[in-house]
């Protein structure tokens, strides 16, 4: 008795399974039957099509693997297509389907090498500390103060994670490999560009996520892939901010100079609540300074300011505002005048 392949079906498994069997059927051409019987499968459901279209792609790219990994790949389809106990298929088929079998087993293993990185570090800076850092690829990173940032590259992609943190990004162009980094809900992508990512708790955007561009175009979108939110593309000059759930919206930007004063140690308030801007000095060290009054902390402040000089901007803060420093408590309170 022999046993015939079952007949394909559209459903994913079954698509792919009849894909390489149908690649390792051409390989020695078709009969006029066959390949009637070929385009009609093709035609049957687009998944067809797809899964030999992803086959083929996979197949035709092995000439870029490493000798050892081709040398793995070759044990591992020695091993999966060895006869089987028990086996009742005819001999004509047993060939195609130990073909088949090594055709999944090189394309998996050609996926797992894709998706192994070629380079993985983590990096962090404490209070009031900024730090530079060159990747494989060229790019740099400059660090803001109490920033991490957790960084991945892939043979086709590059991410860089920022749980917590304020970074500039100087992207090395490479249009084969992007560039995407995942900030809270968001993933910026970029192939090269300037640009900068703010997701802090605490300060200016405190809960957010705010994305500045400095050079070239950007895309700002959904972390989630399922949301379906919308996504903007941003130019040199432009901003834009987002809440915690992701929602997006349009970000006043300073002149560039002023957007990114961080990086020289420095912060711009524009109508910046007291309570917020103090928030924001305390992310670069203890300031000493308190506010008690709600109607102090809810005063606007506008003006460039040294983070790193928390003395200066107490001593400005009576001649802007109606307040005065008072001792209290080993600390300085800004209270009503």
């Amino acid at each position: 008795m022999t046993v015939s392949p079952p007949p394909p079906t559209d459903r994913a498994p079954d698509a792919e399974l009849a894909a390489a069997r149908w690649l390792v059927r051409r390989q020695d051409g078709l009969a006029p039957d066959e390949a009637t019987e070929f385009e009609a499968w093709l035609a049957a459901a687009p998944a067809h099509r797809a899964a030999l279209e992803r086959l083929e792609g996979t197949w035709q790219r092995l000439d870029t693997l490493p000798a050892a990994e081709l040398a793995a790949l070759r044990a591992r389809t020695q091993a999966a297509t060895q006869p089987r106990r028990g086996w009742q298929g005819t001999r004509r088929w047993m060939p195609l389907a130990a073909a088949a079998c090594a055709l999944f087993v090189v394309a998996g293993g050609w996926v797992l090498w894709q998706q192994q990185p070629v380079y993985a570090n983590s990096f962090a800076t404490a209070r009031g500390q900024q730090l530079d850092v060159q990747l494989p690829d060229g790019s740099v990173l400059r660090l803001d103060t109490a920033t991490r940032a957790e960084v991945t590259l892939y043979r086709q992609r590059r991410e860089v994670r920022l749980p917590e943190g304020q970074a500039h990004f100087s992207v090395q162009a490479d249009a084969a490999r992007p560039f995407d980094v995942l900030a809270g809900p968001l993933r910026i992508t970029v192939v090269g560009t300037r640009f900068s990512v703010r997701h802090t708790q605490t300060g200016l955007d405190a809960g957010g996520v705010r994305v500045t561009v400095e050079e070239g175009r950007v895309r700002v979108a959904s972390a989630d892939p399922t949301a379906g939110a919308e996504s903007r593309l941003l130019g040199p000059g432009e901003a834009v901010a987002a809440d915690a759930d992701g929602h997006l919206r349009s970000a006043p930007v300073a002149p560039a100079a002023g957007a990114l004063l961080w990086r020289e140690g420095r912060a711009n308030f524009e109508n910046t609540p007291l309570a917020q801007a103090l928030a924001e000095f305390e992310r670069y060290g203890p300031t000493g300074l308190t506010v008690r009054d709600p109607a102090v902390a809810a005063m606007r402040i506008n003006g460039s300011f040294d983070l790193r000089q928390f003395g200066a901007f107490a001593k400005a803060l009576p001649q802007v505002l109606p307040v005065r420093l008072q001792p209290r408590d080993g600390t300085t309170e800004i209270a009503p005048r």
